[in-house]
């Protein structure tokens, strides 16, 4: 096919906002080029929705979390933006401190059912036999070699590439890839999809609870969205020994290492133009300073909702500033349990604890109609304990660091009074819990709680940390684009644009970023 549209004149100086992972991979290749690119961030820190905090405890000690994004797959992809810079694969592992997380989640059933979903494959499917019987193992079987076939047509042609239209996927290369999605039955639903393999509806669920991660409930999600089961179970889940903010740290480090500019606790405050061309940013640090940044090109890897006030009255118009459907919110919860009560725990470093509804629970999360939304009646739960792999960082004073998080509605699907409402809840559903078979759970001291509400002072659109919904009209060319024609030197990253939520996503939508400024070297394959 040919060439993707690119931002045309001159890219010699790149101005990226936010640096977050998308910005810094954008960052990252685009110095791998030779280009001259200056990152600002409105926080104390890189990494957005990526970071390793400590939380301070009534007794005056301190313990760490992991407060954003917990699990880490695919970490390729940020050797990939290391190494446009020089550091190699060997050193960029040995700078991130990784280590495997086995198994990947530890799933707990309502009837009384565990499975760990294991790293290697022959091991997950043994276990499925244990736990479902031969002929679940089978179907097991079976579809982790769809699943494996649905990531090698999807990623490299539908996910690793720009696209400009639909018609894209009718032209050159992409009309083989196109017809191989098709034969392979990726365009039907995803629950009708995994059925074909897999009829237990407990093992259904390991397999489509991903879908949550778009924005979308499993059965009105298209097939193409099980590829990102096989980015975590089939690929396997990684973490970096220091925490999730490790990953960030390390890449801001090697950016400033190749000579780029960060400049953290700087916000952006609107752009300088000629005509349609972007010609510089405004900048405001933390003292009250101003300055203006000369840019050829920006990367705008800071939310559709921050790129629409830095348009100010330009942004009202285009495919890239339409009304956008955003995905469910979360309340996370972060406590620190006695270590004598969480040895009692089920589950590993990922723990999803199912209610017995599903489908109902879906339909409270994300309802079709604006402000339909409901708290679960019947909780499905994350429990992350990332002192199972690490620890020394996550354990002190015979206290663990644990944080819950319970899937709830946007501020736009259900605008709950959630200053009024937050301690109750988490006391009432870490109560469930500790009825569940987590002992000590319900009376531990909980250090932070993050609502709807939070995640909307921090400037999330629609309270929400999982961005734009993968709803059809969300989702690939009809996604908010990266490189609008309006704004021949504006180029978006991140969570809203394409490809679209994740960290592998929003690693990869970096580099596409970058692509449309400076073509981008072919990669091996993942």
């Amino acid at each position: 096919m040919g060439e993707s549209r690119r931002v045309t004149g001159p890219t010699d100086r790149v101005v990226v906002i936010g640096a977050g992972l998308a910005g810094l991979s954008a960052a990252l290749h685009l110095r791998g080029t030779g280009r001259t690119v200056t990152v600002v961030e409105a926080g104390q820190r890189p990494g957005g929705l990526v970071r390793t905090e400590t939380l301070h405890a009534q007794d005056g000690s301190t313990h760490r979390f992991d407060t954003g994004a917990t699990i880490l797959t695919m970490p390729e992809l940020a050797f990939d933006a290391l190494r446009a810079v020089g550091v190699d694969r060997d050193e960029a592992a040995a700078r991130l401190s990784l280590r495997p997380v086995d198994p990947a989640y530890a799933a707990r059933f309502a009837d009384g059912t565990v499975l760990g979903v294991a790293r290697d494959r022959d091991a997950r499917i043994a276990a499925v036999a244990d736990a479902f019987g031969t002929e679940a193992a089978d179907g097991v079987e079976r579809l982790s070699g769809w699943l494996e076939g649905l990531y090698d047509i999807e990623f490299p042609h539908f996910i690793d590439r720009n696209h400009d239209r639909v018609a894209d996927y009718l032209r050159g290369d992409m009309r083989a890839a196109t017809g191989g999605l098709i034969r392979h039955g990726a365009v039907r639903g995803l629950t009708g999809a995994i059925d074909r393999f897999v009829k237990d509806e407990r093992l259904q669920r390991v397999y489509s609870f991903q879908a949550l991660y778009a924005g979308v409930p499993p059965a009105r999600a298209a097939a193409i969205y099980a590829v990102i089961a096989h980015m975590d179970i089939g690929r396997g889940v990684s973490y970096p020994a220091p925490g999730m903010g490790r990953l960030p740290q390390v890449l801001a480090e090697a950016f400033a290492e190749s000579g780029g500019d960060l400049r953290m606790a700087t916000r952006a405050t609107g752009f300088e133009r000629t005509g349609r061309r972007i010609t510089g940013v405004r900048i405001a640090d933390a003292d009250g300073g101003t300055d203006v940044l000369p840019a050829d090109a920006v990367v705008a890897a800071c939310g559709a909702a921050t790129v629409r006030r830095l348009l100010g009255g330009d942004g009202s118009r285009g495919r890239s500033s339409r009304r956008i459907r955003y995905s469910p919110s979360a309340v996370v919860a972060h406590l620190v349990v006695d270590e004598a009560a969480t040895a009692r725990w089920p589950g590993h470093h990922h723990t999803i604890d199912f209610g017995e509804a599903w489908e109902t629970t879906f339909a409270e999360i994300a309802p079709r109609r604006r402000g339909g939304g409901r708290l679960m009646s019947d909780p499905s739960v994350l429990i992350t304990r990332p002192a199972i792999t690490s620890p020394e960082g996550f354990r002190s004073g015979g206290r663990e660091s644990v944080s819950v998080l319970w899937p709830c509605p946007n501020t736009e699907s259900a605008d709950l009074p959630w200053a009024e409402l937050a301690a109750d809840y988490v006391g009432r559903e870490l109560r469930v819990l500790a009825e569940r078979g987590y002992p000590g759970v319900d009376t531990a001291e909980v250090l932070r709680v993050d609502t709807p509400a939070t995640w909307a002072q921090r400037g999330y659109a629609a309270g929400t940390p999982f961005a734009a919904a993968h709803t059809v009209a969300q989702t690939g060319p009809l996604r908010t684009p990266n490189l609008d024609r309006r704004r021949p030197n504006l180029v978006l990253a991140g969570a809203d644009t394409v490809p679209g939520v994740g960290i592998p996503p929003v690693l990869v939508s970096g580099r596409l970023a970058a692509d449309r400024i400076a073509p981008m070297p072919g990669r091996g394959s993942w």
